[in-house]
């Protein structure tokens, strides 16, 4: 029988190896492969269900979102519903894409209309990141309009950090037309607070515009806690293709996924030559075969 004596001692060497090598006994996180939920637009549209149902039978364990604006509804499904759906397929939806809302002010679930309900939403399917997809042509402007989007962003940021969520700004190539020696993104990226918002990379808008992601993890460490994984063909066009079928060094810009911040990544390709179900697998192997993770 293991004497008290024997047992104090056997748990002061375990405590004194977790502490020195806590990652040792640690329980290994699980990684995540989603998918953004543009790239099969169509089937979503048609069969909600069953398409969520083919996107994990590929492989993705989660996914973002793409059209809650306008109907306040996750593809037709209150949040319950829908978040029952996610899981019955093991799927986590930690992601959506939302509209600032200026250049389409009639419309609810916007970052300036009822912002509120989207995030109370957000909050009921279990959303981590709330995040601002794009900025219409009316939405763009001067550097000015941008540092006033900026403040709308603050603000709605405040929000959703009342809830526990992360608001974020994801990034196309339009942010880098310089306007007076400056970047659109760089007003974006700097007037904002870097708690209230960070940013979704996406890698293939970023390579678009002639921009460096690693350069830019370094000099905003731990602001893009979210990527948007998209190759570009080498082509004259640059056009979307998929994932290690381009040009993009995946694996290179990975090696600075902790400097990024980075939490989650999804599979995002615009355009597919035949059906997006055929592409989304492609890459995912190309994903998975080359341990590309978080």
């Amino acid at each position: 029988m293991t004497s008290r004596r024997s047992f104090l001692k056997s748990s002061a060497v375990l405590s004194a190896g977790l502490l020195m090598a806590p990652k040792l006994f640690a329980a290994p996180k699980k990684r995540y492969v989603g998918l953004q939920l543009y790239t099969v637009r169509d089937a979503m549209a048609k069969d909600p269900i069953g398409s969520l149902a083919k996107v994990a039978k590929v492989g993705f364990n989660s996914v973002e979102g793409a059209t809650y604006t306008g109907s306040q509804k996750f593809y037709g499904m209150a949040p319950t519903e829908f978040k029952k759906v996610l899981n019955d397929n093991g799927l986590i939806m930690p992601s959506a894409h939302f509209m600032l809302g200026e250049g389409m002010p009639d419309t609810k679930g916007t970052i300036i209309n009822d912002w509120q309900k989207a995030v109370d939403d957000a909050s009921a399917v279990g959303i981590k990141y709330m995040v601002c997809a794009y900025l219409l042509d009316s939405e763009r402007g001067t550097l000015d309009h941008y540092k006033q989007t900026a403040e709308k962003l603050n603000k709605a940021g405040e929000i959703t950090k009342k809830a526990g969520i992360q608001l974020c700004y994801h990034n196309h190539d339009f942010e880098f037309k310089s306007e007076d020696g400056h970047y659109p993104y760089d007003i974006l990226l700097n007037s904002t607070d870097a708690d209230l918002v960070k940013m979704e990379m996406d890698i293939y808008w970023m390579y678009k515009a002639k921009q460096d992601p690693i350069a830019m993890f370094k000099k905003h460490p731990g602001r893009f806690p979210l990527w948007h994984v998209k190759d570009m063909d080498n082509t004259p066009k640059q056009m979307f293709t998929e994932v290690g079928n381009g040009v993009i060094p995946f694996k290179k810009v990975f090696a600075h996924a902790e400097a990024a911040g980075l939490e989650y990544f999804f599979n995002e390709q615009d355009i597919c030559p035949g059906d997006p179900f055929v592409s989304i697998t492609k890459s995912y192997n190309y994903i998975k075969a080359n341990n590309l993770h978080v």
